[in-house]
């Protein structure tokens, strides 16, 4: 068992973090706009066969949350992510989808839900932070501050606004396959409604078709199925670990595969963001462990993109 449960850790974390990846490739045939609308749809009949097989039903209701959490949680950082990595490293995309820990505590001190304001847990967003200006270099002529970059923080407190909202509207209602199938099917019409404000003729060649097709259905479908076995079988814990490996994962794709720079400067700087984002989880993780098992049974949140487990004691979260 902990032999398949590794295994299942590092197939999550390759899929997940060889999303960049997929998008870098699909980019070369496809507008960001058409990626995201394909994505969503073949993530979404991905869940919905997978619903079916598990015997669950779309709910009849939910469906104004549902828009509104497939907006935040698919639909826009989606969409920023492609046009991010229009002018940013894959590498570097990876990097900065891990500081969505850190946009989550700050929404959870603002809105009273994520425990107590611990100097531990300051320590980690002032660390966390520093270690994205650090992959920015906005000191140095040619660094990474621009559009794009910010395109891709902007999805990271996309991701963020989406679980603080999934958290308080979304969690024990359905099926969590269903409800997740049903929320990219809102995010497809999202998209979609965009796609007449998008001027980008798309130039489909064989690498962006494959690359969309393995972003949607592995990248997207797969690895919600992945990630709710892992919670089912071994809690939120193991599955939250997932999250500290997909910077790794992205940004040794991005090299190995893309032939993109490796500069000291972006490993430093997704170390720090790593450790900061350890930091904001020590106390909740000591908190967690002092509780009764009969106490945290029941309190996990299962959706696209997160893994979430929302008891008293507050959330831990990992996203991609």
């Amino acid at each position: 068992m902990i032999g398949r449960g590794v295994m299942r850790m590092g197939a999550l974390a390759l899929l997940w973090g060889s999303v960049f990846l997929w998008i870098e490739l699909a980019l070369t045939g496809l507008s960001p706009t058409q990626i995201t609308v394909v994505r969503c749809a073949l993530g979404a009949v991905t869940l919905l066969v997978m619903a079916r097989v598990n015997h669950q039903e779309l709910p009849r209701r939910l469906w104004g949350r549902l828009a509104i959490a497939a907006f935040f949680c698919n639909a826009l950082p989606f969409l920023l992510f492609a046009v991010g990595q229009q002018t940013v490293d894959s590498g570097v995309a990876g990097v900065l989808n891990a500081t969505t820990p850190l946009f989550s505590l700050i929404i959870g001190f603002a809105l009273g839900t994520d425990g107590p304001v611990t100097p531990v847990r300051v320590l980690g967003l002032v660390v966390g932070f520093a270690g994205v200006t650090l992959i920015f270099a906005p000191w140095e002529e040619a660094g990474l501050i621009g559009p794009g970059a910010l395109a891709l923080l902007g999805a990271a407190a996309s991701y963020a606004v989406a679980f603080a909202y999934m958290g308080r509207k979304l969690v024990g209602h359905g099926g969590p396959v269903a409800v997740s199938a049903a929320q990219l099917l809102a995010a497809t019409a999202l998209s979609t409604l965009m796609l007449p404000l998008d001027r980008t003729p798309a130039t489909p060649n064989v690498t962006a078709l494959v690359a969309v097709v393995v972003l949607g259905v592995f990248g997207t479908g797969f690895t919600f199925i992945l990630n709710y076995r892992i919670i089912e079988d071994e809690g939120p814990t193991s599955a939250a670990t997932v999250g500290y490996l997909l910077p790794v994962v992205s940004v040794g794709l991005g090299a190995l595969v893309l032939d993109e720079p490796l500069t000291p400067q972006v490993v430093a700087g997704m170390a720090v963001v790593l450790v900061g984002v350890a930091l904001t989880r020590l106390a909740l993780a000591r908190s967690a462990a002092d509780k009764r098992p009969a106490e945290r049974r029941g309190h996990y949140q299962l959706s696209v993109m997160s893994t979430e487990g929302d008891g008293p004691g507050g959330r831990s979260a990992d996203h991609r």
